[in-house]
């Protein structure tokens, strides 16, 4: 039998369906489920039903999915799901975890392989768009007993970190995205200071800067062709930097999670807009053996992240959305192949002189 489902995952669970999805009497959700997130996602199929909603629960199986692998059969796993699409077309929201659970098995399995079992993970997207679902993404579901003995934390105490920062309310987070944005707007020179050595400048993009509030905004085009799926937990503003400006060090004192690869300690160096030096106290390697794989543009500075959510303090993959943290992006364009960021606590973060971060704190 799965675990019963706990109380913080059901006031998760409920702010999410009222507050970031809204959904409404008479819509149709489907969450999709691996094993290990089946009480949340039990949590989700009552609160779609509180509301008067229609709840269709996808489980998919652990066992099951290794099973396959097993068989060599991972372009069966990635293949469109006939069944599943068709849902889809009857459906008006969707949430789904990030799985499977068994993270040290993932890092046992040859990279074409897991690629191979994603395939459907493009098309998906576009059959959402023609569904025009509107959704959301898990990161629960990244909470594992392999990741948290990897990483020296507690899985229960991860969990509850992560689960109670989507008990904030995204308007507060819009409201503090919208103050940032005013301080972001028509600015052209940033300078990111710490007491750590991070003394970095760079120039912004002059694109409009976005809020990630938790909400999806499948109607607007400003958020990519991605815009119809959130992220629960959020909050973080994002802004894109002119990639030939950078000269300084920046030294990062969160970790970063990229899925499975995560590196730590990390200091950059820039000169001429471009990364001239680097170094790591962990994950240096995995690092070099990306970044060498990488293209054009994978040394040069494209996106600033601000984080705006007050719940969370140095939880594992929600860096970029602590408040006040600020996350610089490497790589990340089409014909870089390649993206990195590194994220710093505690900053002084000063728009054309003005200070918008002092102290981690948003001005």
């Amino acid at each position: 039998m799965p675990e019963p489902t706990s109380k913080l995952q059901r006031d998760a669970a409920r702010n999410i369906v009222t507050k970031y999805l809204k959904v409404r009497a008479g819509e149709n959700a489907i969450i999709e489920s691996w094993s290990h997130t089946i009480p949340m996602a039990s949590a989700l199929v009552d609160e779609v039903r509180r509301v008067g909603g229609r709840a269709l629960l996808v489980h998919e199986d652990e066992n099951a999915w290794w099973r396959a692998i097993d068989r060599r059969q991972s372009k069966l796993l990635g293949a469109s799901n006939a069944p599943e699409w068709a849902a889809m077309k009857a459906a008006d929201v969707y949430v789904m975890f990030w799985g499977p659970g068994d993270t040290d098995r993932i890092e046992q399995l040859a990279e074409k392989t897991f690629d191979e079992a994603l395939a459907w993970n493009w098309p998906w997207y576009a059959a959402a768009r023609r569904a025009g679902l509107r959704g959301g993404r898990m990161t629960a579901g990244f909470v594992t007993e392999g990741r948290a003995r990897k990483w020296g934390v507690d899985r229960a105490q991860w969990e509850e970190r992560m689960l109670k920062a989507c008990l904030v309310d995204p308007e507060e987070i819009a409201k503090t995205g919208a103050r940032l944005l005013k301080s972001l707007a028509g600015g052209k020179k940033v300078r990111i200071t710490h007491s750590n050595g991070t003394d970095l400048e760079l120039a912004l993009s002059g694109v409009a800067p976005r809020v990630h509030d938790g909400r999806p905004h499948a109607n607007d085009k400003r958020y990519g062709p991605y815009r119809m799926m959130a992220t629960f937990p959020e909050g973080r503003a994002e802004v894109g930097l002119e990639a030939t400006v950078a000269e300084g060090t920046f030294r990062a004192n969160r970790r970063t999670n990229i899925w499975w690869y995560t590196h730590s300690g990390g200091t950059l160096e820039f000169a001429g807009g471009k990364l001239t030096a680097f170094s790591f106290e962990d994950g240096e390697e995995e690092f070099v053996r990306q970044y060498h794989h990488g293209k054009a543009g994978k040394d040069r500075p494209s996106q600033l992240k601000l984080g705006l959510n007050p719940a969370v303090t140095d939880v594992p993959n929600l860096e970029n959305i602590e408040r006040g943290c600020v996350s610089l992006v490497l790589g990340g364009n089409e014909k870089a192949n390649f993206m990195s960021w590194f994220t710093l606590a505690g900053s002084e973060i000063e728009v054309d002189g003005t200070p918008v971060i002092r102290a981690g704190k948003i001005l």
